[in-house]
């Protein structure tokens, strides 16, 4: 999977990163803060909550590299749209997709399909060396 909505001509309306302790209390912090920036900026906090929960935990679970930390970045693009990020140390392991339960009783990979069902678009994209990136966007629609 590439990185096909990369975003270069506009700066973001928001922008928060952080790195984080690539531990279950850096996870469980990465959801308690993404929930305070959007909060602030007056978004809802869900599914956005959910998408950032899966997405950090991946990365501690598969993405972990001892003594290292991951980050968070979350962006609110022109017109509208979240965008999370989260990278982790483990460039040489990529996230699968698991497609229904036909395909056998994998013990991992369902919080990815929670993430494409909450997501408009998400993806994996090689680094920053030795490191990759694993984004989501979120429509956020019309201001009310």
């Amino acid at each position: 999977m590439s990185d096909v909505n990369q975003r270069t001509a506009r700066p973001p309306l928001h922008h928060f990163s952080v790195p984080l302790s690539a531990t279950r209390r850096g996870a469980r912090l990465a959801r308690l803060l993404a929930a305070g920036e959007l909060h602030d900026w007056g978004l809802p906090l869900d599914p956005a909550r959910l998408v950032v929960a899966e997405l950090a935990a991946n990365a501690v679970l598969h993405g972990r590299v001892p003594g290292r930390s991951f980050r968070l970045t979350l962006s609110v693009l022109a017109p509208r749209t979240l965008r999370v990020e989260v990278v982790d140390t483990r460039g040489d392991r990529w996230p699968t997709r698991v497609r229904g339960a036909s395909e056998g009783r994998a013990e991992s990979g369902y919080g990815l399909l929670l993430v494409e069902e909450f997501a408009d678009r998400w993806g994996v994209r090689a680094g920053p060396v030795p490191c990759k990136t694993v984004w989501a966007e979120l429509d956020l629609g019309p201001r009310r």
